[in-house]
Parts: structure tokens; sequence; C-alpha cells
């Protein structure tokens, strides 16, 4: 009969999964209830196993410990999936832009002042806002994208403004 517990190095693969963080060997010893020898050993068969098989994951020994990470080739699938983190300074400029889109960069400026250089250039980079030269000046119009509409599910935003501005219009 075999034994029904996994193997150490599955072990400290949900050891590793559970923390997602880096760890010493030293912290995963004990979480694994094992000596130090054992985990080391076993961390070397685990980041063997993940070399040879065809996973989007691997195990890597960085400065602070080991993890168990995304491999390098799938990061283009974390920025599209894994919601951006925008910090409150972002995240006003950036409704300012959507609700005034397309809003000329000066403008913009005047409105949020100079940290929003810095900021527009987080959106534009996180592909929230695109940026393009004015036709005529030297400033440039900023817009929403569609990334925008499909991460904040406001794709009805342009038709909810056009009625507000339309029935704002038409009062007195």
């Amino acid at each position: 009969m075999s034994d029904p517990s996994p193997r150490l190095a599955t072990r400290i693969e949900a050891i590793l999964y559970l923390k997602g963080q880096p760890m010493t060997v030293g912290a995963i010893a004990q979480c694994a209830g094992c000596h130090r020898p054992a985990a080391q050993e076993a961390l070397l068969e685990l980041m063997d196993d993940y070399a040879h098989r065809d996973s989007a994951l691997e195990v890597v020994e960085t400065p602070a410990g080991y993890s168990l990470q995304l491999r390098p080739s799938f990061e283009n699938l974390l920025q599209n999936l894994v919601p951006a983190e925008l910090g409150i300074g972002a995240l006003r400029t950036l409704a300012v832009i959507a609700l005034k889109s397309p809003i000329v960069q000066t403008d913009l400026i005047d409105l949020r002042g100079s940290s929003a250089y810095q900021q527009v250039q987080e959106l534009v980079e996180l592909g929230f806002i695109r940026k393009r030269r004015q036709a005529e000046g030297r400033s440039y119009l900023l817009e929403v994208t569609d990334k925008f509409h499909q991460y904040f599910e406001v794709d009805e935003l342009s038709q909810i403004m056009a009625q507000m501005r339309s029935s704002s219009s038409g009062n007195p």
C-alpha cells in the first residue's frame, strides 16, 4: 500500500503557491515540516520538474528566496488580464479624460496640475488612453481606449455622456 501523503517537492510547490511570495529555504523547511537539506533537495527537484515541463509557471531563486512565478514569456497576459494598480491621482486624471474625451493635454494640465504629465504617461503605458498630436497646435489630444471601456465596463459611457449633454443643452 502506498503512502497517501504527497512527496516533499509537491508539498513545497503547494507552499510556494499559497504563500505567493519568495521564501527562504529555512521558511520553506519549517512550513513543510522537514530539515533544510531535504527542503533544498526537494526545491532542486521541483525546479528541474518545471524546467522540463510545458508550463506557464517556473520555480526561481531570487535574492529574497525561492518563488513560484509566471514565466517571463507570459507577462503580456499578465498586463492584459490582471487589473492595473492605479493611484488616486492617476484615477482622477483618467476620470477627467474619460468625461471630457477627447481633451487637449494642456487643458487637462490646467485642471489637474503638472503631476498629470506623469499620470498621462502611465495611463498611455497601461493602454487606458491614447495620445495623439493635434492637427493644429503643439499639444496632444487625449482620449480613452477600448481597453479603458473593457476594464471599467463602461461601454455605454459615450452614449450616457451624449444624453447628458443633449438634455443639459436643451434646458435654459
